[in-house]
């Protein structure tokens, strides 16, 4: 029988921040099991760990959502390196990802990854098709930074800043605006949204993805990571700072970002909440 783990991710907290269900030792899981395994465990994603293409690196990691399997993630990338380390390896690690070999440090209870793969922008949607989609006023969209945008740095997000928390709150998104606008926006990919605003030294943020059985995400840290990238890129200066996610779900997230002109990071610790095996 196989063992997994389900660790509660971006937080220090049981049954807070992102879940993650990891296989830590799939190489006998038949391949065509990880997608099923996947839907099973009805995450926003789930990892399987096995031996590297590459003996010099730790692991490779396969991340599947319940419907795809994703080529980089970001919480599915700090909780697996946790576990890894609570199995004795690290701290310094080189995780094998469909993005390509991600450099990883992690203990017990955090862990930081970096990322060098460049910012790609794929198109800057109409102020006002976005905020259909989340349910806003175009007035509820701040410009001064950025326009809506849709970049990646693996995995697709349509980024839009909002004037206030309580407007944050609010967003609300429109499954019926949404599946015009990736009719409207084909290179948006995955169409999944990542809102956010700024205060008290912080970025709050929350993501929306109904479209990949996502209907909110507790915490993000591909999006972060892009989030990062974009604001670099449109203020050529380093960024560092601290996303809060997931309080408006009950599961608050923590998210720690340091965005260079050439590299991300992002950090941030997790728990284990349960262990079994597969029958």
């Amino acid at each position: 029988m196989t063992k997994y783990f389900v660790y509660d991710v971006f937080t220090d907290s049981r049954f807070g921040g992102n879940p993650l269900a990891i296989i830590p030792d799939a190489a006998d899981v038949p391949e065509g099991d990880f997608q099923r395994i996947a839907r099973e465990f009805n995450f926003s994603e789930t990892t399987f760990v096995l031996p590297p293409d590459n003996p010099d690196h730790t692991a490779k990691i396969r991340i599947f959502s319940p419907l795809s399997e994703l080529p980089f993630a970001g919480h599915p990338t700090i909780g697996t390196a946790i576990a890894l380390a609570r199995q004795g390896l690290g701290p310094h690690m080189t995780l094998e990802l469909g993005v390509g070999p991600i450099a990883c440090h992690a203990t017990k209870q955090s862990a930081r990854f970096s990322t060098q793969v460049p910012l790609k922008i794929l198109v800057e949607p109409q102020v006002a098709d976005v905020a259909d989609v989340l349910g806003l006023t175009v007035s509820d969209i701040v410009l001064h930074t950025h326009r809506p945008t849709t970049a990646t740095l693996g995995i697709q997000f349509t980024i839009t800043e909002v004037r206030d928390r309580t407007t944050l709150s609010s967003a609300k998104p429109n499954i019926e605006a949404l599946r015009r606008f990736a009719t409207k926006y084909p290179h948006a990919g995955r169409f999944a949204q990542h809102v956010y605003t700024r205060g008290d030294g912080v970025i709050f943020a929350r993501m929306f993805d109904p479209l990949d059985n996502i209907p909110e995400d507790a915490a993000t840290g591909s999006a972060a990571a892009t989030l990062g990238a974009l604001l670099v890129k449109c203020t050529s200066a380093p960024q560092e700072f601290i996303i809060r996610q997931g309080d408006d779900m009950g599961r608050p997230s923590c998210i720690e970002v340091d965005a260079q002109v050439e590299q991300v990071t992002i950090g941030g610790s997790a728990v284990a909440v349960m262990e079994g095996q597969l029958l």
